[in-house]
């Protein structure tokens, strides 16, 4: 696949950009969310307590107050936003972080596996994506446990910077393979080059059981219905790792599926996944260079992981927003 032509970047998301929503019925959002205030040392005009519904899927009217509470509490000066729960983690068809980046999308409801809303923020070079675009890309504190969600968060803190620091050893950029040709569509997106140049990056393009095996690893991408996350891999702080399927994000419920729950569970920092029927669309999926590229760029997770979607209306965007390992200091 010939290279994709990223822009240049020239600033990130920090934490002054950052608004947290907090969720007052939810005990987990509410230890989450004030852990990531002493985390990421946000002031108290950064966050918004409300109480929402806790379960899967917000209707449209709940999803209106939420949107209208954060209109009304952020102000311009606020470009993206953290979301200290689990649950909810869609709005009927729509994954939360699509529609309040994007705004609900009531048609796509008719036909999951339809053409989506196409985001202008896909492969942008802005820093400022309410500013520049009218759009606050969003990502869930979401994890297993309280616990977890802090260790995740910790993850995320702790990986600032450590990759633009000078003798550190060489990372892992795994593009993996499966037999599941549905699922490893996106493969014909992976770069043939064995190494990345510049970064001490190894771009590792081969099987899914490379997985397990890899040391040191910053991204893992691959496209299956389960992932083998058992034994972890060899993650670092600040760690992306996600699977093309139909139901990665969808966190509860009876599909069978390795959800980013998963992914965050076994050390990852963030992840990705649809949480309704996406077909496989590359569309809707990170796309492997874009999000590879930015983050070498020393954007942060929500960067990266936004800028690599292009249709993310189905796309819940979970882990620590502003980990950037190869940001400089």
């Amino acid at each position: 696949m010939p290279p994709v032509q990223i822009p240049r970047l020239t600033g990130r998301l920090r934490a002054p950009d950052l608004g947290l929503v907090i969720n007052t019925a939810d005990p987990y959002s509410v230890a989450v969310g004030e852990h990531y205030i002493q985390a990421r040392s946000l002031k108290p005009e950064q966050v918004l307590r409300l109480a929402l519904p806790v379960k899967p899927a917000l209707n449209v009217a709940e999803f209106e107050q939420l949107q209208l509470a954060i209109a009304t509490h952020f102000g311009a000066a606020t470009q993206a936003l953290a979301l200290a729960w689990t649950l909810p983690y869609a709005v009927q068809c729509n994954a939360i972080t699509g529609a309040l980046a994007m705004g609900f999308d009531a048609e796509l409801c008719q036909n999951t596996c339809a053409i989506s809303r196409s985001s202008r923020y896909f492969n942008a070079a802005t820093a400022a994506p309410f500013s520049a675009l009218s759009m606050r890309p969003a990502m869930l504190l979401a994890a297993p446990s309280v616990e977890s969600a802090k260790a995740m968060i910790d993850r995320g803190v702790a990986a600032d910077g450590t990759m633009a620091r000078r003798g550190r050893p060489l990372v892992s950029a795994l593009l993996l393979s499966t037999s599941d040709a549905a699922r490893n569509v996106r493969a014909a997106l992976y770069p043939a080059a064995a190494v990345l140049q510049g970064p001490g990056v190894e771009l590792q393009v081969g099987p899914a059981e490379q997985l397990s095996m890899a040391k040191h690893v910053m991204l893992a991408l691959t496209g299956s219905v389960r992932v083998a996350l058992e034994p972890a891999p060899d993650w670092l702080p600040g760690g992306l790792g996600d699977h093309l399927t139909s139901a990665g994000g969808a966190l509860v419920g009876e599909h069978g599926q390795t959800t980013v729950l998963d992914w965050i569970a076994s050390g990852a920092t963030a992840s990705h996944g649809a949480v309704s029927e996406p077909c496989n669309h590359l569309q809707k999926f990170p796309h492997p260079q874009v999000l590879l590229l930015h983050y070498l760029q020393g954007a942060t997770a929500i960067e990266a992981y936004w800028k690599s979607v292009a249709w993310p209306q189905q796309s819940l965007f979970v882990g620590e927003p502003l980990a950037a390992p190869f940001a400089r200091r």
